[in-house]
């Protein structure tokens, strides 16, 4: 009850950024997200977040620091390097997505392990941490950090609250919102640089290897309780938020307890509850009414009432 307490009074600045950056990151994640899982490339989300530590690594060799402003334009640009790569193996060759995708992930996740190895070789005392973006470190969020995820964070909501019908529209038929005049090339390149900023500004609080699942998992956990797609996406972000409060809780109570994972962990809990429990789309609560409405209905009878 004391940790409680503790916790939700906010009066360690320390706590005060852990939560803030954690929230604002599972949340915008969530957000952007949702498109991302309604038009079926959940393993873009994975991609990029592997594809982003090359670039992680080069703005570190280019600056010597851990500036998190470099750090995220690095990750960005390697991000967006890997996407134009895949869409032009798909394009240009007879290379299914699927393979272009797993291909591009596994040389810039090798490429980016190697340039990680050559850093921590060569003696730069700057270098330490640099390995947390392998499995992210929220607790050791810093003032500056909270200050770039604020401000990338509220970019990605408010782009989405501005374009919400446009990314709609191509997130279910691109056919028909290009027969609408709309320009989906446009559309989706900025779905893309969303989905992009969204894993390059997360990678820093769950880590390379689970950002994926924060990106995709308020989605799917959304999915089950609502079939409009703006609740959708409140839903996600609600759920991804709640997620990393919960967890920068469990690493205050428990300082041995990394905070990225257990948002993690917790995060596929909600979407496990969701998918028996959700009132919607429920497994457990779909059966039950299938079997209401297969139960057979009872007759009754009229009374004669001249029969003695």
């Amino acid at each position: 009850m004391d940790h409680l307490l503790d916790f939700f009074s906010f009066s360690d600045p320390n706590v005060v950024a852990v939560v803030l950056g954690a929230v604002l990151l599972t949340a915008s994640s969530g957000v952007v997200g949702t498109f991302t899982f309604l038009k079926k490339k959940a393993l873009l989300g994975d991609a990029i977040a592997h594809a982003v530590l090359p670039g992680i690594c080069a703005a570190f060799l280019w600056s010597g620091t851990k500036d998190p402003f470099v750090m995220i334009t690095g990750a960005f640009l390697s991000g967006w390097l890997a996407v134009w790569l895949m869409e032009q193996i798909v394009e240009k060759s007879k290379i299914k997505e699927d393979t272009a995708i797993a291909g591009v992930l596994s040389v810039f996740f090798g490429l980016g392990i190697l340039l990680l190895t050559y850093i921590q070789h060569t003696g730069n005392a700057a270098q330490t941490g640099l390995e947390s973006f392998l499995f992210g470190k929220a607790a050791a969020l810093t003032g500056k950090d909270l200050l770039v995820f604020t401000m990338t964070g509220l970019l990605l909501i408010i782009t989405v609250i501005l374009f919400f019908k446009e990314l709609q529209l191509i997130a279910f038929d691109e056919a028909y919102a290009r027969s609408l005049g709309l320009p989906v090339k446009k559309l989706n390149l900025l779905l893309t640089s969303l989905t992009v900023m969204a894993v390059v500004t997360g990678i820093q609080a769950v880590g390379v290897v689970l950002m994926s699942a924060m990106l995709i998992t308020p989605a799917s956990a959304a999915r089950y309780w609502t079939n409009r797609v703006h609740r959708m996406v409140w839903l996600a972000a609600f759920f991804g938020a709640l997620s990393g409060l919960a967890g920068a809780f469990v690493s205050y109570t428990a300082p041995a307890m990394p905070t990225g994972p257990w948002i993690v962990v917790i995060i596929s809990g909600i979407a496990v509850f969701s998918f028996f429990f959700a009132p919607v789309r429920g497994v457990l609560v779909v059966r039950w009414k299938r079997r209401d409405l297969a139960r057979p209905a009872r007759v009754v009878l009229p009374i004669d009432k001249n029969k003695n």
